[in-house]
């Protein structure tokens, strides 16, 4: 799943589930059955995580280009530095 596919995946899902427990919510409200609400919920919250959490092509639209091992060796690795910064002495 690419970068773009991941944002998609988190808004559908953000947008299914709160959809889902609106329309539970008015469907128990109606009914005046609690249990009634809470299986409309769980239904939306199983068809949301059939949607989102397995690899569908749809979310895999922007592929990465990574870079070949034989060209990664031509560029230099980067350096890691201290960052932390020295301490002054004082002088006496």
């Amino acid at each position: 799943m690419d970068w773009q596919g991941q944002k998609l995946a988190e808004l559908l899902m953000q947008v299914l589930l709160v959809s889902f427990a609106v329309v539970a919510f008015a469907i128990g409200y109606v009914q005046g059955s609690f249990r009634t609400m809470l299986m409309t919920y769980a239904y939306g919250l199983g068809f949301t995580t059939l949607l989102t959490v397995p690899n569908w092509p749809f979310y895999n639209r922007h592929p990465l280009k990574w870079l070949d091992p034989s060209e990664a060796e031509k560029h230099p690795k980067p350096v890691i530095g201290n960052s932390s910064p020295k301490k002054k002495v004082a002088k006496k």
